[in-house]
């Protein structure tokens, strides 16, 4: 089941997504006014009930995708998660002990085959295609061991990066990770059931049909239950909160020279199990 946030005629709604396109079925849920009330209350089972035997709404074609879940409280990134990324900084430095975190607004983000917005101010727009997830069930000092149980559903991220402002200062990334419409998540929310939707799963990035980045899950620095562990020790983790889990080798910035995003580039992030977040660049006006 494969449940998503859309816009059509003028309005916002969410329900599930089909081969022929979305059924509506916020409209059946006035309690829940977004996904992110469904979530908390634990109710994707009930969307899916509420589904089952009806047409869709809209066909494919005739609404927009927004990210799945509006207006997050938090979104939490990973730095640097994979063995081969270490290895990209070129510092001679073993792999960090702990995990690197920075923190996204949600303005940031748009929804997948919607184009990702390249400002005046910088050319260098990169992509970092990654597996997000969406927590399910809150709370502090989450051991690994329960980590899954907290997890609601899975989600696909293209983090886009404004490579030279994230070296504007010394110390932080901030403002090369927040560009408004520079990165991406969709197409839809996964339900989570299994650990082996995570566990040791493909990931893949093409630009305009070329593969720039793949990589396993399996092959992470820090697992995912390390990082709800991680995360949960300074933070209470919400409903609704996301964490992008970490890009694998490949961003543009990596090539001699790079090679950064341009307008009209097509980019595909894949992950078995999940789907296809596709997206292109326009240049702001």
């Amino acid at each position: 089941m494969r449940f998503a946030t859309f816009s059509a005629g003028g309005q916002t709604h969410y329900g599930v997504i089909t081969d022929d396109g979305a059924i509506a079925l916020s409209a059946d849920f006035p309690d829940w006014p977004t996904l992110r009330e469904v979530i908390e209350a634990a109710g994707l089972h009930t969307l899916a009930k509420a589904a089952q035997g009806r047409d869709v709404t809209y066909t494919n074609g005739s609404f927009t995708y927004e990210i799945p879940v509006p207006a997050p409280e938090k979104i939490i990134c990973v730095g640097v998660n994979f063995p081969a990324r270490n290895a990209e900084y070129k510092d001679g430095s073993d792999a960090p002990q702990n995990m690197s975190l920075f923190v996204r607004f949600p303005g940031s983000f748009t929804g997948h085959d919607r184009p990702l917005v390249r400002p005046p101010e910088t050319l260098q727009l990169d992509y970092e295609g990654e597996i997000a997830i969406v927590i399910g069930k809150g709370g502090r000092r989450i051991s690994q061991s329960e980590a899954y149980d907290h997890i609601a559903g899975i989600t696909l991220c293209n983090e886009g990066t404004l490579r030279d402002w994230v070296r504007h200062a010394k110390f932080n990334v901030t403002q090369g990770k927040n560009w408004d419409n520079s990165g991406a998540i969709g197409p839809w929310l996964v339900p989570f059931t299994a650990p082996a939707q995570l566990d040791n799963v493909r990931l893949t990035t093409h630009v305009n049909g070329e593969l720039r980045q793949d990589d396993r899950t399996s092959r992470m620095l820090f697992p995912i239950a390390r990082q709800i562990e991680y995360i949960s020790t300074f933070a209470t983790l919400k409903p609704g909160d996301i964490i992008v889990t970490g890009t694998p080798t490949g961003a543009g910035a990596r090539f001699d020279p790079p090679v950064y995003l341009k307008r009209g580039d097509l980019i595909e992030v894949a992950a078995v199990g999940i789907g296809t977040l596709s997206y292109t660049v326009i240049d702001e006006v």
